[in-house]
């Protein structure tokens, strides 16, 4: 019996493959909108609790697609199943994030070379210290490589990933971004950790869609048009082994 013949609480494949390069976005929504748009001979390989997977290919490399949901315990989730029973390798959060360095601006793209994060989820770990998750060198270097090919400007550096939406500290913020962290989203540093202890590939790309030190953001209609330089970035990074 194939391993994607097995079903997990969360993912139900129907023996359709998973591909060894997976894109995660948050939204099951965006990631049939990836599929549709973006990828060619499309199969959808999830839909329990409609978190929607498709498997397709991209210039003739296999590549698979799956929202995550919100938060740290969700991609923490689907990254484990991904990684531990469906054999995926190089998995890439594409999200959207929220500034917080002046010189960032709305569809900017980052790329996080490290998360930090207000959660408890690396103290599962037992680790007699703090652990800073980082992105793979691999996806990273690859990325810097794609953007430099297609002259595309992006900022890279430590995000943080926050438990916390609505903050009742209101300048919690300010105390990161002097630190230097570029932004903020909720996913990232749960899926670096679950890649690193499997021995597997990470990376963080995030279109930013708000400003948390200008105040602006992008309108709903045009969040999703808004990260098609982020999808072709990434989408090349299908065809590496």
């Amino acid at each position: 019996m194939s391993k994607f013949d097995t079903d997990t609480p969360h993912i139900n494949p129907n023996g359709v493959e998973i591909a060894e390069t997976i894109l995660l976005p948050g939204d099951p929504l965006r990631a049939k909108f990836i599929a549709d748009t973006f990828l060619e001979d499309v199969v959808q390989f999830n839909e329990v609790r409609n978190m929607l997977g498709f498997t397709g290919t991209y210039k003739g490399n296999e590549v698979s697609v799956m929202g995550t949901g919100m938060g740290m315990p969700s991609i923490g989730i689907y990254s484990y199943e991904l990684i531990n029973t469906y054999g995926v390798k190089n998995l890439i959060r594409v999200g959207s994030t929220g500034a917080m360095q002046p010189d960032i601006e709305l569809h900017d793209v980052i790329v996080a070379s490290a998360a930090s994060t207000d959660s408890n989820f690396m103290s599962q770990y037992n680790l007699p210290g703090s652990f800073a998750p980082t992105a793979s060198w691999k996806l990273l270097s690859a990325l810097a490589k794609e953007a430099e090919k297609q002259d595309a400007k992006i900022h890279v550096g430590n995000i943080l990933s926050s438990d916390i939406f609505y903050n009742f500290d209101k300048e919690a913020s300010k105390r990161w971004a002097r630190m230097g962290v570029l932004s903020v989203e909720m996913e990232a540093a749960a899926l670096y950790a679950n890649a690193i202890e499997a021995g597997v590939d990470a990376l963080g790309v995030f279109t930013v869609s708000d400003s948390l030190v200008h105040g602006t953001s992008l309108p709903a209609k045009e969040r999703q048009t808004a990260f098609h330089k982020m999808m072709e970035l990434t989408l090349p990074l299908a065809g590496l082994k």
